[in-house]
Formats: structure tokens, sequence, C-alpha cells
């Protein structure tokens, strides 16, 4: 058995892949940072405190899954 590490605010790329993995039929444009921060709040690895979120960390979360998405696209 492995052991996971659990997700934290600081784990943006990591929350960007489960992100895309569990939302990657959504369109980004549609997305806000609202949505971004409930669905990182419903991951099933997050473990860290929802008071410490704040536009930047989950703009930096939507950047990186915006870059994953892009990057796949080609």
């Amino acid at each position: 058995m492995r052991d996971i590490e659990p997700l934290t605010w600081e784990s943006t790329y990591a929350i960007a892949e489960a992100l895309r993995q569990r939302h990657g039929a959504v369109s980004l444009e549609t997305v806000s940072l609202t949505d971004v921060y409930r669905w990182v709040l419903a991951l099933p690895d997050f473990d860290d405190d929802p008071a410490l979120a704040n536009d930047d960390i989950l703009l930096a979360i939507y950047r990186e899954w915006l870059e994953m998405t892009l990057e796949t696209q080609g």
C-alpha cells in the first residue's frame, strides 16, 4: 500500500492535475475561482485549512490546469 501525501494549498500542480482528472470535460472558460475553491475542497486527498485560500492561490491552480490542458491539446 502506497502512502499518498496530502494535498495542501502549496501543491498547485498536483491539485491542478487532480482537478483536470475529475473535471476534464468542463470548459475552462466557464470555470470561476469559486468553482476551483469548491472543487479543491472536495478532493479526497486535500488536507489544508480552507481559510488559507486566496485569489492568488486559486489563480495559480487555475493557470496550472490551463497550461496542462493546452499542452495536451497540442
